[in-house]
């Protein structure tokens, strides 16, 4: 379908919550564990920003665009100019994130994380080569010379993912707005057509401050979250799913790992290299096993980390000195990893809205009532 016909809406922007006064988790009475950073979200690490594009079209012969772009920068514009030490993992392989195998062999992130559904993640990658290009010089070899990092999930029952409505601006455009502050989070960006546990869902971040040796550091984790059947989820330690209502997603047709996939980027100002953020990255798991989740066959449960120490790293300095912290203190940042992948789920998923897509298919977001009333049920609101 040519993109002429479509009657389409940009919605860019990362300053303010998806919609303005919707609750989170913590919100609802939900307890975690950790103490959250002051946003209770990625941008509570210094420098960090994350800029959405949301594009949603109504379209001819009932298809519809609900999709879009998140762009994560881990130094806001200067990631153009300086490296961060990035590791990534994959819990289970069935997605994609381009640009891991520099990361792996460098050490290095150079530049942002793009998050998108599975088939655009070609226009995005272009998008954000052709973003670089406009920005900034060449670089000291005289190319303008980039391995973007693009990961994806499916977003195809909401969304008419054949009918390719990312397009290479709508990366730039992510990039563009990408901010500090407070993070939109639920059905917006690459987030907007997402569905974990069969409930409403997509982008959602948490934050926790860590002391370790007597040092204060932050990590936060935003999730672009698509995974998981009703009857695994799990809130605070609860078996909500089974008791959770809305409208059924699956059928006999489409298998519970057609929807399952999620994407993380773990964001820390601890000093880390390479391997230990390798390490930090595989922790991303237990985080989303205690929401639930399994790594289904189907699944693309793909995770990268990075550390904002270390600035001269990246700068190719002569005798740049670079810090890192002992392998047997990081318990505390796996710690932090876990709890705050956990409640960036749950905000994804209490963020989520009803929302009616591609060829009518519905998606119910979470009852929010329902939730706190099976959470008081089990004694596990916080007081």
């Amino acid at each position: 379908m040519n993109v002429s016909h479509l009657m389409l809406l940009a919605v860019i922007g990362s300053s303010v919550s998806a919609f303005a006064g919707e609750p989170r988790a913590r919100d609802l009475g939900i307890p975690f564990d950790g103490n959250p950073g002051p946003l209770n979200a990625i941008t509570d690490v210094a420098g960090v920003t994350v800029g959405h594009a949301t594009v949603i079209a109504d379209l001819p012969d009932g298809r519809a665009a609900r999709t879009g772009v998140t762009a994560v920068l881990p130094r806001g514009w200067d990631s153009l100019h300086t490296l961060v030490y990035a590791g990534w993992t994959a819990l289970n392989g069935n997605g994609e994130m381009t640009g891991t195998t520099w990361v792996s062999e460098s050490g290095f992130l150079e530049g942002p994380v793009m998050i998108t559904n599975t088939h655009s993640v070609g226009a995005v990658h272009e998008g954000t080569i052709r973003w670089r290009v406009a920005q900034d010089g060449a670089d000291a070899t005289g190319f303008y010379w980039s391995l973007p990092v693009v990961a994806e999930t499916w977003d195809g029952w909401l969304n008419d993912i054949n009918g390719f409505h990312v397009r290479p601006s709508h990366a730039g455009q992510a990039l563009d707005a990408a901010t500090g502050g407070p993070v939109a989070e639920g059905g917006v960006g690459g987030g907007t057509g997402m569905i974990c546990f069969e409930l409403k869902c997509g982008i959602g971040t948490a934050s926790r401050a860590v002391t370790v040796d007597g040092s204060a550091y932050r990590l936060g984790v935003l999730v672009q979250a698509n995974f998981g059947v009703r009857g695994e989820l799990r809130v605070a330690g609860v078996p909500v799913g089974p008791s959770m209502p809305g409208v059924p997603v699956y059928t006999d047709d489409e298998p519970p790992d057609g929807n399952s996939s999620i994407i993380a980027v773990v964001a820390t100002d601890a000093p880390l290299l390479p391997h230990q953020l390798d390490r930090i990255a595989r922790r991303v798991s237990l985080g989303i096993a205690r929401t639930g989740g399994i790594a289904h066959n189907g699944s693309g449960d793909i995770f990268i980390a990075f550390s904002t120490a270390n600035e001269g790293a990246g700068r190719s300095e002569a005798g740049a000195g670079i810090r890192s912290l002992p392998n047997h203190t990081l318990d505390p940042l796996f710690e932090a990893t876990v709890q705050a992948t956990e409640e960036a789920v749950i905000n994804a998923l209490v963020a989520g809205r009803d929302v009616t897509g591609d060829l009518g298919h519905a998606v119910s977001g979470i009852d929010r009532e329902r939730l706190r009333a099976l959470l008081e049920k089990y004694v596990r609101l916080a007081r």
